[in-house]
């Protein structure tokens, strides 16, 4: 390769999307690896430590659904999505989710760090694609919120664990 191939090669590289060399994670990874779409990539940042899982779920955008039960959502044959995927030991964090249509959904994240696939507000984590400071109120809507098009939408979620009396927040 000539020096001038090389020098695009690297510029190249080192503008691509977030997470472009990252392993996508998660039973979705495909859609997102390929660009077939409509998927969300989720690249996460701030994880308290490697252990654990990590978990994105997909929910209608709307107040009534935004959080609800799985069961309830799926009874009234609305859109619910959940992804699991182990935390890698070292490296980015890339998820992706697929969704079934373009549109706008609400994403949340958790970090299962005890594996019992039960939110425990002492320990996991959350974020929202809004990245604002959760604090101790239920999280609103707003801060959930992502327009997906025909192919993939990249999304950055930075994790929130609770610090002390003010709520979540991110570590750094």
């Amino acid at each position: 390769m000539n020096r001038s191939a090389l020098l695009v090669a690297t510029v190249l590289a080192a503008t691509a999307a977030p997470g472009a060399s990252a392993q996508v994670l998660g039973e979705d990874a495909a859609a997102c690896s390929s660009g077939r779409g409509p998927a969300i990539q989720v690249e996460v940042s701030g994880l308290k430590d490697r252990a654990g899982r990590l978990k994105l779920e997909l929910y209608p955008a709307t107040e009534e659904d935004f959080l609800k039960d799985d069961r309830d959502l799926a009874k009234e044959g609305k859109t619910f999505r959940r992804i699991w995927a182990d935390t890698p030991h070292a490296g980015a964090v890339v998820m992706c989710i697929r969704v079934p249509a373009p549109g706008t959904y609400a994403v949340l994240f958790t970090h299962d760090r005890d594996g019992k696939n039960k939110f425990d507000f002492w320990t996991d984590g959350a974020g929202f694609p809004s990245n604002q400071r959760l604090g101790r109120s239920r999280p609103k809507l707003r801060q959930a919120i992502v327009h997906v098009g025909n192919g993939v939408t990249n999304v950055n979620i930075r994790a929130q664990y609770l610090r002390g009396l003010g709520g979540f927040a991110p570590l750094n």
